[in-house]
């Protein structure tokens, strides 16, 4: 999911080692599930729902920054690779335990972080797609169009009725971006599980695997 699009589900999956996917999958298809088991309970849990939302997404900045941070450590120190993602694992932390601070104490607060973040994410979200090509750029333009009209209902609703029903909104639109994030996340895992169910090539006997990687011993 951190490379966006269609390509973490593609290439990236089937260039997989079969042992790595084995690993992974499971993984996916947890989180595939735990986001549409939050998103429905969300919905259906009134006015906790925004909380409940706001201290996924805090748990879960939380944990991929931490999972960042790790990678870097065991990263060589002046790579700008490992400088890239101690820079965004300390973002993820901060912003994820600000999320989590604000769910579990400032209930009253949740809802009006929603309301301002799911317009602007969705904003965001847009706008980097369209830097892309191909389906990516045709799915930004879309996106860029949902923003403008969910930002647009939720400033109709809040002016209209009153803000506290605004925020209600913008939690099941939440809601409803989470459970079709789930989607590709799910596919993700069902193309994991299909690399990790392939067998693994046996190596010959004699064969160190040295030359492998440069097109075999004849080479």
């Amino acid at each position: 999911m951190a490379n966006g699009g269609t390509g973490i589900l593609t290439t990236s999956t089937e260039s997989m080692a079969p042992e790595v996917a084995r690993r992974t999958w499971p993984l996916w298809a947890g989180l595939g599930v735990a986001m549409i088991a939050v998103a429905v309970t969300a919905v259906l849990w009134g006015p906790a729902g925004a909380r409940l939302l706001l201290g996924a997404l805090g748990l879960f900045l939380a944990v991929r920054g931490a999972l960042l941070l790790r990678g870097a450590q065991s990263a060589a120190q002046d790579s700008d690779l490992a400088a890239r993602a101690r820079g965004l694992g300390g973002t993820a932390v901060a912003w994820g335990a600000g999320a989590l601070v604000v769910a579990l104490v400032f209930p009253a607060l949740a809802a009006a972080v929603l309301l301002v973040a799911v317009p602007v994410l969705l904003l965001a979200a847009g706008a980097a797609l369209t830097t892309r090509g191909g389906t990516a750029r045709r799915g930004g333009r879309a996106l860029l169009v949902w923003a403008v009209l969910t930002t647009g209902l939720l400033v109709a609703t809040g002016l209209g009725q009153n803000w506290e029903r605004a925020a209600d909104v913008a939690t099941v639109i939440a809601a409803l971006a989470v459970a079709v994030l789930a989607v590709p996340v799910l596919v993700g895992a069902a193309a994991l599980r299909t690399v990790a169910a392939r067998p693994v090539p046996a190596v010959r006997a004699g064969c160190g695997g040295c030359a492998c990687g440069a097109g075999g011993c004849g080479s």
